[in-house]
């Protein structure tokens, strides 16, 4: 029997043990795994592109744990009242290959995604971080902000996006959890004042949402919407005045705001920050850019968390997933019983 964590049993997971707790401990996991990062095996996601969106799986695996994602990007779902991304994972046994755990990773992947921007910031960003602004407030931008309250205590936002009930919705969302939101008519405006910069917006294209022109030194760019070949968010020549980090190099090249540089651009990876084999932030007026195109080792640590935080309890129930004969080399005896013969 397989343990299966379904979209309801996540969500009481999540809401129960609490948000931003739940935000914290991934945060913790990933750091932890982060720092291990070359026990991982690793290699850039197996896209399946097409022309109205992508679809992906993300495996990886350490000495006795595989596990995948598969997730899709669909920007024009929500026109015909589906979500831009949804997603499902898996871990097993590298011992006997066995699933043990199948759980719902579109909530999770917003998750992961937000605690691995904050565990970014805690290495990157001035420790006297206090505004935050959102460029771009779909679905990903509540656990962004409630991940940045989390780990760096920043609960002033400053949001823009080009669909106003997009505003609205995020407003309504955090405002009674305590968040300053403040709505703003243009990206310049959102971002002037703030101390960490957020860009997520969905169109795959080579879009401009931030200038060169509104990036003051000092500054902490989250640059998470970009996960794909030919989509980035930032004016190219920003990557040039900052101190770029990535999560894996090989797949950042192809799909990240550095796609739009030279094979031989000067990027660092998080993990070398996170172990001390790297500088992170030099100085107060370093531009630092999280250059986030998302990762199976971040998917994985999120899978990992959420199978030993749930195992046992009611939040999760068994699936017959595996075939198993009493005799495991007579798979055809479970289908004996129900054959009628003539």
């Amino acid at each position: 029997m397989v343990a299966f964590l379904d979209v309801t049993g996540m969500a009481r997971w999540v809401s129960e043990t609490g948000v931003e707790h739940v935000l914290a401990d991934l945060v913790a996991r990933l750091r932890a795994d982060f720092r291990r990062w070359p026990e991982f095996d690793k290699r850039p996601r197996v896209a399946s592109h097409s022309a109205v969106g992508v679809i992906e799986l993300m495996p990886t695996a350490d000495r006795s744990t595989y596990g995948f994602k598969y997730v899709n990007g669909h920007p024009d779902n929500p026109a015909r009242g589906l979500q831009t991304v949804t997603a499902f994972g898996v871990l097993a046994d590298v011992a006997s290959g066995y699933p043990r755990f199948l759980a719902e990773m579109t909530l999770l992947t917003a998750l992961r995604t937000a605690a691995t921007s904050a565990l970014a910031a805690t290495a990157l960003a001035r420790r006297d971080c206090t505004t935050m602004a959102m460029v771009g407030a779909g679905s990903q931008a509540e656990f962004q902000a409630l991940a940045f309250r989390a780990t760096l205590g920043i609960s002033t936002l400053r949001v823009w996006d080009t669909d106003p009930r997009a505003m609205a919705k995020l407003r309504a969302n955090l405002a009674p959890l305590g968040f300053d939101v403040a709505v703003c008519a243009s990206g310049a405006e959102a971002v002037e004042g703030a101390d960490v910069v957020t860009t997520c917006t969905a169109d795959k294209t080579n879009a401009a949402v931030l200038t060169d022109a509104m990036v003051r030194p000092g500054v902490h760019l989250n640059a998470i919407g970009g996960d794909c070949p030919g989509k980035t968010e930032l004016e190219a020549t920003i990557l040039d005045r900052a101190r770029v980090f990535v999560e894996h190099e090989p797949q950042t090249r192809i799909e990240g705001e550095i796609q739009q540089r030279p094979a031989d651009f000067p990027v660092t990876e998080l993990w070398t920050v996170l172990t001390g084999a790297a500088p992170g932030r030099t100085s107060e007026g370093d531009i630092t850019l999280f250059d986030s195109v998302g990762f199976a080792i971040a998917d994985f640590s999120a899978l990992c968390h959420a199978y030993e935080a749930t195992r046992g309890t009611g939040y999760v129930s068994e699936i017959d997933l595996v075939a198993e004969p009493a005799d495991p080399k007579d798979l055809f005896s479970l289908l004996a019983p129900a054959m009628v013969t003539v």
